[in-house]
């Protein structure tokens, strides 16, 4: 038996940060290359990957880190106490050097140069209220779970996700790890750099807005709330 320690919890988030990356990159190449230009087709593709892969990724690193895999998750939680402000820049730091490694390694599997600046434009109003919204969701599901049926949390979201791709105009990043990262995946799932702090700010905006209004329609956690997605894992041991 072996404590989680910080180390193991950060190697957990950046793991599975990188592997989220790696499914979202790399499904939306397989998806484009395989659609023959219909991008309905090679979307959908992109959607059941991503959500699949986080309901994967949560059951599997939710015990050692919570799998947040998302700073504006990491922010929300620890903002109520979850996680130790402490731990909360290791977390996010691991989140992001996960997610551009999940990048440069979705690259190398289809060829594709290990990074290059995104060209695909996701600018206006609406995008940057989609972002608002699609990230606001994410935590709501998040939150009313971890207060009501924690053990749904890694399926409800990854079927927020899904659902969240088709129905927000910029297709749901939510996450700005996520977000960066896609800056510099000039495939069918990146973005332009110039149009990421948009986004980034959007997100965070929708995790707060989200994490407030929870706060007070549901204001206490189970005891064992800790346990998955939303906070710090309540077991001080794993096995070897």
């Amino acid at each position: 038996m072996l404590p989680v320690t910080p180390a193991r919890r950060m190697t957990a988030e950046a793991v599975g940060t990188a592997l989220l990356l790696a499914a979202v990159i790399g499904s939306g190449i397989m998806g484009e290359r395989l659609a023959g230009g219909n991008l309905a087709i090679a979307l959908l593709a992109n959607t059941l990957a991503t959500g699949a892969m986080l309901v994967a990724l949560i059951l599997a690193f939710g015990p050692i880190s919570g799998a947040h895999l998302n700073p504006a998750v990491t922010l929300a939680d620890a903002s109520l106490g979850g996680l130790p402000w402490r731990e909360v820049p290791g977390y996010i730091a691991a989140q992001f050097m996960g997610a551009f490694g999940g990048v440069a390694a979705a690259h190398l599997m289809f060829g594709e140069p290990v990074f290059r600046a995104s060209h695909h434009v996701r600018a206006g109003a609406a995008q940057l209220f989609s972002e608002f919204i699609a990230t606001f969701g994410l935590l709501a599901v998040i939150w009313g779970c971890s207060r009501i049926r924690l053990s749904a949390v890694p399926f409800a979201v990854g079927a927020y996700i899904i659902g969240a791709y088709w129905f927000t105009a910029s297709t749901s990043f939510a996450n700005p790890a996520v977000t960066l990262a896609r800056c510099a995946s000039d495939t069918f799932a990146g973005i332009r750099p110039v149009d990421a702090p948009g986004f980034i700010l959007s997100q965070l905006a929708g995790a707060a807005a989200a994490t407030l209004l929870f706060r007070w329609l549901v204001p206490t956690l189970p005891a064992n709330a800790a346990a998955v997605m939303v906070s710090h894992p309540p077991q001080t041991e794993v096995n070897a």
